[in-house]
């Protein structure tokens, strides 16, 4: 933030510090609003700003120039993959520098646990945004159709749950005395 303080376009106060959401995401609210949790409305003044998430720099190089690679998050939170000296032209409203782009998709990860539904394995599904289901190993989705496929069990998971299960601590050794 600046020497000059932000001021609020709806109510004109100021806005407040920046707080970081579960998912990673940074914001600032209006110095007159707040977020309450247990009745999941915002009291006072409804302004967010939200802050765009700088990029990452990775450990690889573009397949087409050669130049570093970043890791990037759209303001809709799709992660890609993009050459670092890639760029867009707002006034000309076109592509600038190297068009190297990889979308990131979801991943998907095997659990050892059984389907409420059905009795076959769970899968931990984690979309590109970072939101995490368990779901059935059978579900799909026909694309033409437009309907699910399979097993139809799922389970969205909060922010932090599944969180001592994914430490991989039950993968090292003993600590010795």
């Amino acid at each position: 933030m600046s020497d000059i303080e932000e001021k609020c376009p709806k109510c004109g106060s100021p806005l407040g510090s920046v707080t970081v959401t579960a998912s990673g995401r940074k914001l600032q609210r209006c110095s007159t609003g707040s977020w309450n949790p247990e009745t999941k409305r915002t009291e006072g003044c409804p302004f967010v700003k939200w802050l765009p998430i700088e990029p990452v720099a990775l450990d690889e190089k573009c397949p087409k120039c050669g130049s570093p690679v970043v890791m990037m998050v759209t303001r809709f939170g799709k992660k890609m993959k993009k050459c670092s000296t890639g760029g867009w032209d707002k006034l000309k409203k076109q592509a600038t520098g190297c068009d190297f782009v990889e979308w990131i998709n979801g991943t998907t990860e095997p659990l050892e646990e059984k389907c409420p539904e059905c009795g076959e394995k769970l899968v931990l599904f984690t979309t590109n945004s970072g939101k995490r289901m368990k779901k059935c190993s059978t579900s799909g989705w026909d694309r033409e159709a437009r309907k699910a496929t399979g097993c139809v069990y799922v389970k969205w998971l909060k922010a932090g749950e599944l969180a001592a299960e994914d430490t991989g601590e039950e993968f090292l050794p003993p600590e010795s005395p």
